[in-house]
């Protein structure tokens, strides 16, 4: 993308070697609920290789002779990766996939049964495995202590770059039709506007990531003329312990998940904040959307585009805690295994990247 991104973190950039493989990239997801085990729905546990989640659907549908829509998944998953997702389908197609799903990509790993079917959304999140080459034994202590570290006081929630496109300008198609006011024709599409609606909240993130950093490093009297803000609001933030700055209006949710409410005292709301009770949430814009309020518009305005209509908006958490961070190092092969958790719709190279410091999209 056209623009730097800003890290919330100040430690020295760390080396290591990241590429997206099957055999070096392994995601799992988290369901949202237990399945019921009696129903008219097969859920299947799928392990998949080298192959998107558009394609898995399309391979089951044709063993299976459904529709494509009549398969249920909570989330995409790259082709780049092994991934182990779920899969609802009606039950009466099982004997059919059974005779005819033969492809070696696809293991089937568990089935169960439920009363109701997957829906794009119905997971709780994902446990990530990476191995990272090239990793010295000084930056593998270094990378273990800085994702600890991150695991307490959380991370900013971008998008990854994965979600732009090969060229990164897929944003671009997107706020061009965004604009057409055409109604939006199929999945590519959608894709390509949802694309600049994660472009403009990036952009909002990265911007709130700096104005928190000119906070943090620096006196009050330097912050205010740096932001040009009132020096009373500057104080009032300062006070703030969390890396993050609320303000007034921001809109917050409770943590993992909630109603969403508005920041009414800076100071109850921080405190929530760093006891990882709530996090604020960030526009995806489009039709039907709550937006923040005062001040917190102010900050939010500049990356909403009211013209965003063929879209339904949503929030978006802007602050995420990792969990069950664990690392793995071998100096023989110089390699680090990295094993951690993320909410559903965060990005494990968002957070490698916090870690890292530079973009891990191959150039």
């Amino acid at each position: 993308m056209n623009h730097i991104k800003n890290y919330a973190y100040s430690h020295t950039p760390l080396h290591f070697n990241f590429k997206q493989t099957v055999e070096r990239f392994f995601v799992e997801e988290i369901p949202l609920y237990p399945f019921t085990g009696t129903g008219n729905h097969l859920i299947l546990k799928i392990k998949k290789t080298d192959m998107s989640t558009w394609k898995l659907i399309t391979v089951l549908a044709k063993a299976s002779g459904l529709q494509e829509r009549d398969i249920g998944y909570a989330g995409l998953k790259d082709k780049n990766a092994t991934a182990i997702q779920y899969i609802s389908i009606p039950k009466q197609a099982e004997k059919e996939l059974n005779k005819n799903l033969t492809t070696e990509r696809v293991e089937i790993l568990e089935r169960s049964y439920n009363k109701a079917p997957i829906k794009v959304g119905h997971l709780k999140g994902n446990s990530f495995s990476i191995v990272l080459h090239n990793v010295n034994e000084k930056d593998a202590k270094f990378f273990n202590t800085t994702a600890k570290m991150m695991q307490s006081k959380g991370i900013p929630n971008y998008y990854g770059y994965q979600r732009f496109g090969e060229d990164s300008c897929s944003y671009l198609q997107g706020k061009e039709i965004a604009h057409s006011g055409k109604r939006l024709k199929g999945s590519k599409e959608k894709l390509l506007v949802s694309a600049y609606q994660s472009y403009l909240y990036n952009r909002w993130l990265g911007d709130r990531v700096k104005l928190s950093t000119i906070i943090n490093t620096n006196n009050v009297s330097q912050a205010t003329k740096k932001l040009n803000y009132p020096e009373e609001l500057v104080k009032v933030l300062a006070k703030q312990e969390q890396f993050f700055k609320l303000f007034i209006g921001d809109i917050i949710t409770p943590y993992p998940y909630g109603k969403e409410d508005y920041v009414k005292d800076m100071h109850q709301s921080a405190l929530a904040f760093s006891q990882k009770k709530i996090s604020p949430t960030g526009l995806l814009c489009g039709a039907n959307v709550e937006r923040s309020k005062s001040d917190a518009y102010y900050l939010e305005e500049p990356y909403d585009d009211t013209e965003l209509n063929a879209l339904k908006g949503d929030r978006r958490f802007a602050w995420i805690w990792p969990k069950d961070v664990e690392s793995s190092y071998s100096p023989d092969s110089k390699k680090l295994t990295v094993e951690f958790y993320l909410p559903k719709g965060s990005y494990a190279t968002t957070f490698l990247e916090e870690i890292g410091k530079f973009s891990l999209k191959e150039k």
